[in-house]
């Protein structure tokens, strides 16, 4: 009990607004009284050796520490945390400053972007061949879009021959924290494997580059 004491003190010091009025201070005193007769139940209970005890309260003085320090440090494990993920899951990307964001390649050597457009994640494979971003059909009726209702005016070169596609807007497109709106898009009408992310957004950056291995997107 002296260590949560402790501990409360201290957190009522290191953040002063997190208490901020009387009830927060009655919530507390509350939850100390609880602990503070459930644990003597407890030790009426079992009875168990001074040794014993001392190796609990150490214990819980240890995980109080270690929860103060945590949350003291929780931006810096923020960031490592987004890196490894990056490194885990490549196409959620870390954001490496203001408007950039970095890209690790799949096992194939490709790189995949997920990006939110309009509300909506979707998976765009970066094709810096493309000159607008294409969008499957799967993609296009999750967006809104509905295929059967979209003109299929644009002809475009691919390594399968000539292949036609629909002229629509993206009202916004998202990846990190980089956000382009009135993005071009096209619908492909021929079946496809992924979306591509092509240089209606990407011509539109500071700048793209791959370096070291990875994929940098700047605003």
């Amino acid at each position: 009990m002296l260590a949560l004491g402790a501990l409360i003190a201290y957190l009522a010091w290191r953040f002063p607004d997190a208490v901020s009025s009387e009830r927060d201070w009655m919530n507390i005193t509350y939850l100390v009284a609880l602990v503070a007769l459930v644990s003597t139940g407890l030790v009426a209970r079992r009875r168990p050796r001074l040794s014993a005890a001392a190796g609990h309260a150490a214990l819980w003085l240890g995980v109080g520490l270690t929860l103060v320090v945590g949350y003291s440090f929780r931006h810096e494990l923020g960031a490592i945390g987004e890196r490894v993920l990056g490194e885990l899951v490549p196409h959620r990307g870390v954001a490496t400053g203001a408007g950039a964001i970095t890209f690790q390649p799949q096992e194939n050597g490709h790189f995949v972007v997920e990006a939110v457009v309009d509300g909506v994640p979707v998976r765009f494979l970066v094709d810096t061949g493309a000159s607008d971003v294409v969008l499957t059909l799967f993609d296009a009726r999750r967006l809104g879009f509905n295929p059967d209702g979209l003109a299929y005016t644009r002809l475009y070169a691919t390594a399968n021959g000539m292949v036609r596609g629909a002229p629509v807007r993206l009202g916004e497109v998202v990846v990190g924290p980089i956000r382009l709106t009135g993005v071009a898009a096209s619908v492909n009408e021929s079946p496809m494997n992924g979306s591509l992310l092509g240089l209606s957004f990407l011509g539109r950056l500071d700048s793209y580059e791959v370096r070291g291995g990875a994929l940098t997107l700047r605003q």
